[in-house]
């Protein structure tokens, strides 16, 4: 943020100001790279907990799976199809 605001304060014509543009993207893809291993670490974390509320009998452990909401649910019993 501080190198944002630098750069607005600073004149288009200065010598720096090209350096702290790329400065800029580079702090910012690395923000965003950070921030996603820190979501996939959070994600990965709550798998487990769920793996172990489950007695480590289903197998959520795969890293295709993605931890999405947490709530509550409620089971409903099939209805027979049988009149």
């Amino acid at each position: 943020m501080l190198l944002r605001d630098f750069l607005k304060r600073l004149p288009d014509d200065d010598l720096d100001h090209s350096h702290a543009e790329k400065s800029l993207l580079v702090i910012s893809m690395a923000a965003t790279h950070s921030n996603s291993a820190i979501r996939q670490s959070e994600n990965l974390k709550k798998l487990l907990e769920i793996y172990e509320m489950l007695g480590e009998e289903e197998d959520v452990m795969n890293p295709s799976n993605e931890f999405i909401r947490e709530g509550r649910i409620l089971m409903l019993a099939a209805r027979s199809s049988a009149m």
